[in-house]
């Protein structure tokens, strides 16, 4: 039996963001495919290291006591430790930390690494993040067995780092949406397709800012919903996002439940998309597994992902220009999310990327 151990989550099942519902889905379809999967799993309570079952994958549960970006790197540091006297196959997601990984290297473990996003570009960060992200991106490249690209744009990065063979490109993948529970919405008093949504951390790199101000220029007849963890008391930006909206912008605060996030983007008129850095953005692969009509930022990372499934911005005043125009254009309306869907399909659908992977983890298993 092949043997898998998946790190640099915070575990499964999936509580927290793509790279854990990545884990998810990767490690249940593996088993079911004879596969021995190992995640990793950080846990907030004291104690020693344990281990549990949840559906055939085996965890393991390392407590950290610290929390952020320290409990972060104190987890993954013995994770790499408790995993270098396992026998199989590792993938590492996510090469935040990846000079813990030169322990693999020096034990002679094979080591796939997913690289995520250009993480030291990201605004959200001070020059000593920016600093460490880019040294471990570095360091990553180097001692990955091989290396697994989100995007084509990314891909293109990393060839300045290493030689292109070493590189496999696989998106992250979604589900398929063909309904939601409507219900779900009348606790946020909304109607479907009489609001659109924005689902995203509330950071500038996320263009929010720049949305709410384009919405809010003229009264809509429409509402615009803003997810995310407002502290306007804590933090400077939020409170400037939120001085910025009109009364026809609502922020009902950070939403986890699925079956109200699935309902939010199901019946949304549009879903937002500002992000300006990244690979493939798993919520913006969900947006169109769900048929959403999605108007996104001009970039790269999001015209590769929505295709002619999006219409896009460069400023505000385009954005203010496309709310103009398609708040009343049914007929494009309906092309968008035609679209959406027959991207979905074309490329991001989860029998497609776990397929993918698995014939990578094939190729690389170590043979003795």
């Amino acid at each position: 039996m092949k043997s898998l151990y998946i790190l640099g989550t915070r575990g499964v099942p999936a509580q927290h963001g793509g790279f854990e519902t990545f884990a998810e889905k990767l490690s249940l379809f593996l088993v079911s495919r004879g596969w021995q999967v190992t995640v990793y799993c950080q846990e907030a309570s004291g104690g020693g290291i344990s281990e549990s079952e949840w559906c055939g994958v085996r965890r393991v549960h390392i407590p950290v006591e610290s929390e952020g970006a320290a409990g972060t790197i104190v987890f993954d540091w013995k994770s790499t430790l408790h995993s270098l006297s396992q026998e199989g196959l590792f993938l590492t997601l996510g090469y935040n930390t990846a000079v813990f990984n030169l322990m693999h290297r020096s034990k002679s473990k094979v080591n796939l690494i997913n690289m995520d996003g250009i993480e030291w570009k990201r605004d959200k960060w001070g020059v000593v993040a920016k600093t460490w992200f880019w040294i471990n991106e570095r360091i990553g490249c180097w001692v990955g067995n091989h290396l697994i690209a989100d995007h084509p744009k990314i891909k293109l990065h990393l060839e300045t780092r290493v030689r292109d063979e070493k590189i496999t490109m696989i998106p992250y993948g979604g589900d398929e949406i063909l309904n939601a529970d409507e219900t779900a919405l009348t606790a946020y008093g909304l109607e479907p397709k009489k609001y659109s949504v924005i689902i995203a951390r509330p950071e500038p790199e996320n263009s929010v800012l720049e949305i709410v101000r384009s919405f809010s220029s003229v009264v809509r007849g429409h509402k615009l919903v803003v997810l995310g963890d407002f502290r306007p008391n804590d933090v400077p930006f939020h409170q400037q996002v939120m001085q910025a909206a009109s009364s026809e912008v609502v922020f009902p605060g950070a939403i986890y439940e699925a079956r109200a996030v699935q309902a939010l983007r199901f019946f949304c008129r549009f879903y937002l998309h500002g992000h300006r850095v990244g690979g493939t953005n798993p919520s913006l692969v969900e947006a169109l597994g769900a048929g959403c009509a999605v108007i996104a930022h001009d970039n790269d990372f999001n015209r590769w992902v929505a295709s002619e499934a999006g219409v896009y911005f460069n400023s505000e005043a385009d954005c203010a220009k496309l709310f103009d125009r398609l708040l009343t254009d049914e007929d494009e309306l309906l092309r968008m999310k035609v679209a959406s869907r027959s991207r979905f399909l074309e490329r991001f659908t989860w029998s497609q990327i776990l397929s993918e992977y698995e014939i990578l983890l094939d190729t690389w298993y170590p043979t003795k």
